[in-house]
């Protein structure tokens, strides 16, 4: 298991369990953040787009083209440390991970 501690688009903050085999927006969406997911995870709307504190980038795999694109095309208010929650998997590494989920669309 594990913690992750993510902050909404109100600045309410919440602190989520960890779960093997879960994406972070699997995690955040049953957290009971507020993020749509229209495309179920597929990195195809970015409506799961977080910010990861910086310190935490290192321990993540890089974003795919995919992922990069979908970012680039459909999200707005990009920044170095953004991802997309659909496409980062949870796992014991992660445990403490911060981030912020970016505004909407």
């Amino acid at each position: 298991m594990g913690t992750l501690y993510a902050v909404d688009r109100d600045g309410k903050k919440y602190q989520l369990a960890g779960r093997d085999r879960a994406s972070l927006m699997e995690i955040l969406k049953q957290g009971g953040l507020a993020l749509e997911a229209l495309c179920g995870g597929s990195c195809m709307c970015a409506t799961c787009h977080v910010y990861v504190d910086p310190e935490w980038l290192d321990l993540l795999l890089p974003p795919t083209e995919a992922e990069t694109g979908t970012l680039r095309e459909e999200a707005e208010g990009i920044q170095a440390n953004s991802r997309l929650g659909c496409q980062i998997q949870w796992h014991d590494g992660l445990d403490g991970i911060r981030l912020r989920v970016a505004p909407e669309n």
